[in-house]
C-alpha cells in the first residue's frame, strides 16, 4: 500500500465526506483506499478540531461470516458515523460556539467534539475500570477473591463482572494476576462463586515464589469452600453412601444412588463411572445379572454373604411375576375406573422417589392415628378420587384397594381399618372411629372368598343365634363395594371384545402398568384383534417371562439346599448385620 502525506490523507477524508452523507469509517477507507489505522486517527483528530461531526450515541451492527472449517463466526461491532461540518467560511473557534444547534439526519444526532461525548473507554474516561480492579487486588494482596466478591466491592463505582474478568485475564497475561477456576482433563470452568483471583507480587524478583504464594492463598480460600463441581459431589455422596451403608452391614442399590443424586441417568451413570476410578475399594455385584449392588471391601464376608442373600430376597420379591401382575391389575382397575366414571378427578402425591419415577403418583399413603395389622403409622391405598353427582350434590370420594388373588374377609376388614384410622378419612363419634360422610371404600380382586358371615341380631354381641351373610353383603355393611375381575370382563363382551381375551390375561401378559393401558386402548379400539394384541404382548415380554422363571428357579433351589443341609450356617452375625 502506497504512503501518503498527512495534508494528502486529510484532503482524501474531506472529500468522501463532503456529500453531507453519513459514513462510518470504514466507509471512509473503502472510499479513500487510505489503510484503518491511519483513518481511525484522521476522523479522531477531525473531529476534536470541530471540521466534522460524529454521532453522540454509537450504532451496533451484528456481523456472521463464513471462516471455511471453523464454521461460522459472529460478533457486534460498535461504530460512528461521521458527517462534514457545514459552516463553511468560519474559524475553529467559531464552529466550537455553535454546538448548541442540534443536527440531525435519519434520526441519528450530530455532535461536535465534548468530554461528554468522548470515548470513555482506556484512559480517556474520567476514571479506569480496570485499575480499580487492579488496584483492589493489590490493596488486598494477602489473599485471593471469587470474581462475584470483587464485583460486590466494586459495582458502586461502575465496575460490571465482564469488567473484572477482562482485566483479570489481561493481567494474567502479563503475569500480574493469578485466575483459578475448577479444572477439568483439558478446559477450565468457574465455581460457583465464579473464578478466583489474586495478585503475583513483584518486588522479591523470585518469580516462582510469587507464583506459589498466590497458589497458596487460593487454596486458603477453597478451604472454607465445598466443592462446587457437580460431578465432585457426586462422587463424594456416592462414596460417603457407599461406606455408611457398610458400616451399617447393607449394600446399596442402584435406587438409593438414584436417589441420593437427584440427576439424570445418564449424571447417575458418569459420578459411578468416575467414583469407581478414583475409589477402587468400592465394589460392584450384580444381582441375576440385572441388579447393580455396590459395597466397600472392608465389609465383613460374613455380613457380606447375609446382605447379599436379603436382596436376593427382596429382587424376589418386588420383582418377581406376583408383583408385576399385582401392579398390572392395580393399573386394569384404573383404566375401567377412568373410561366409566364420568368426572373422576384422582388425587395425586409427591412421594420422596417421584422424580426417580418408581412409584405411582396416584398412590396414595394415608397417616394412622392407631396401628392396623403390620401397619404401623402409614398404609398405602391405590387410587383415590372424588365424583360430583350434580351441581348441589356432595362430593363422593372412593378409595381404592386392589389385590391380584383370593380375597378373604380378613383383607376386607383390614382395608375397612385402615380407612378408619386414617387421618383422612376417619372421624371420631359419640358411637367411636367411624368413616367421614361420603367416603366409600372400593376393594377391587381377582376373586372373593365364597364363605358367609355370621351376625347377631338385634345388634346383641352376646347372643350366639344369628344369621350367615355373604362376604358382599358384609362388606357392603361396611360401605365398601367389591369389584370382581369378571365384571370387567362383562364390561369387554358389551363391547365385542372375544370371551378368550380377558383382563386377567391382560395383566399377566403385559409388561407394566403402561402396557396395561396400551394394550386395553387398543383391545377396546378394535375389539376384533385382541387375540392379536395379547399375541403379540407374550411374544414382545417373553424376557420378562424368562427372568421371573429365573427367579423361581433360584428360589427352589435355595430352599432345597436349605433343606437338605448343604449350606453351612455362618455363625453368629455382628450387631451391624443383625440390624439388616
Amino acid at each position: 500500500m502506497a504512503v501518503h502525506s498527512k495534508d494528502y490523507c486529510v484532503k482524501a477524508v474531506l472529500t468522501a465526506l463532503a456529500d453531507g452523507k453519513p459514513r462510518s469509517a470504514r466507509d471512509v477507507v473503502t472510499t479513500t483506499g487510505i489503510d484503518e489505522k491511519t483513518i481511525f486517527h484522521l476522523l479522531s483528530n477531525l473531529w476534536r478540531k470541530c471540521l466534522i461531526l460524529r454521532t453522540d450515541k454509537p450504532l451496533f451492527e451484528y456481523n456472521r461470516q463464513f471462516k471455511g472449517r471453523a464454521g461460522f463466526r459472529s460478533n457486534t461491532r460498535m461504530f460512528h458515523l461521521y458527517v462534514i461540518n457545514g459552516q463553511r467560511g468560519q474559524g475553529e473557534g467559531e464552529r466550537v460556539g455553535t454546538e448548541a444547534i442540534p443536527f440531525v439526519i435519519d434520526g441519528h444526532r450530530f455532535v461536535h467534539f465534548s468530554s461528554e461525548h468522548s470515548d470513555k473507554r482506556g484512559n480517556r474516561g474520567s476514571k479506569s475500570k480496570a485499575q480499580l480492579v487492579l488496584n483492589f487486588l493489590k490493596e488486598n494482596s494477602d489473599r485471593a477473591f471469587y470474581s462475584t466478591e470483587v464485583f460486590n466491592a466494586l459495582k458502586e463505582k461502575g465496575v460490571t463482572m465482564p469488567d473484572i474478568m477482562t482485566t483479570a485475564r489481561r493481567y494474567e497475561r502479563k503475569g500480574l494476576l493469578y485466575v483459578r477456576g475448577y479444572q477439568t482433563h483439558d478446559s477450565q470452568s468457574p465455581f460457583q462463586e465464579g473464578y478466583l483471583i489474586t495478585w503475583i507480587e513483584q518486588d522479591d524478583g523470585n518469580d516462582l515464589a510469587a507464583l506459589k504464594q498466590a497458589v497458596m492463598r487460593t487454596n486458603e480460600a477453597l478451604k472454607s469452600k465445598a466443592s462446587t463441581n457437580p460431578l465432585v459431589q457426586r462422587v463424594l455422596a456416592i462414596r460417603n453412601l457407599v461406606v455408611s451403608e457398610t458400616e451399617l452391614g447393607r449394600i446399596t442399590s442402584i435406587n438409593q444412588v438414584k436417589d441420593a443424586l437427584r440427576a439424570t441417568d445418564n449424571e447417575v451413570e458418569s459420578a459411578i463411572a468416575r467414583t469407581m476410578q478414583l475409589y477402587p475399594s468400592i465394589r460392584e455385584i450384580k444381582l441375576f445379572d440385572a441388579y447393580r449392588y455396590f459395597y466397600h471391601e472392608s465389609m465383613n464376608e460374613e455380613v457380606l454373604n447375609a446382605a447379599l442373600e436379603m436382596a436376593k430376597n427382596y429382587v424376589r420379591i418386588s420383582k418377581g411375576r406376583a408383583n408385576r401382575i399385582g401392579h398390572n391389575w392395580e393399573a386394569c382397575v384404573e383404566w375401567f375406573i377412568d373410561k366409566f366414571t364420568v368426572g373422576a378427578e384422582f388425587r395425586t402425591q409427591n412421594h420422596r422417589n417421584g422424580s426417580s419415577g418408581r412409584m405411582d403418583p396416584r398412590r396414595i399413603t394415608l397417616h394412622l392415628i392407631k396401628s392396623v395389622g403390620d401397619r404401623r403409622q402409614s398404609a398405602e391405598v391405590d387410587r383415590v378420587w372424588t365424583v360430583t353427582p350434580s351441581v348441589f350434590a356432595r362430593p363422593v370420594t372412593y378409595v381404592l384397594e386392589c389385590k391380584w388373588g383370593l380375597v378373604r374377609r380378613k383383607d376386607v376388614d383390614d382395608f375397612f381399618n385402615v380407612l378408619k384410622w386414617s387421618t383422612d378419612f376417619g372421624v371420631d363419634t359419640p358411637e367411636g372411629r367411624q368413616l367421614k360422610n361420603g367416603i366409600v371404600g372400593v376393594f377391587a380382586g381377582g376373586a372373593f372368598e365364597d364363605i358367609h358371615v355370621k351376625v347377631a341380631n338385634g345388634g346383641n354381641k352376646d347372643s350366639n343365634d344369628g344369621n350367615t351373610i355373604t362376604l358382599a353383603q358384609y362388606a357392603e355393611r361396611l360401605n365398601v363395594q367389591l369389584l370382581r375381575a369378571a365384571d370387567f370382563n362383562v364390561k369387554l363382551r358389551d363391547k365385542g371384545v372375544p370371551k378368550d381375551a380377558t383382563v386377567q390375561k391382560i395383566c399377566k401378559a403385559a409388561r407394566d402398568e403402561r402396557d396395561v393401558r396400551r394394550m386395553l386402548d387398543a383391545v377396546w379400539e378394535k375389539p376384533e384383534d385382541a387375540k392379536d394384541v395379547l399375541d403379540r404382548a407374550i411374544k414382545t415380554n417373553s424376557s420378562v417371562f424368562k427372568f421371573e422363571e429365573e427367579l423361581e428357579a433360584n428360589d427352589n433351589e435355595g430352599n432345597k439346599e436349605k433343606e437338605k443341609g448343604e449350606i453351612t450356617s455362618t455363625g453368629d452375625l455382628s450387631t451391624a448385620a443383625a440390624e439388616v
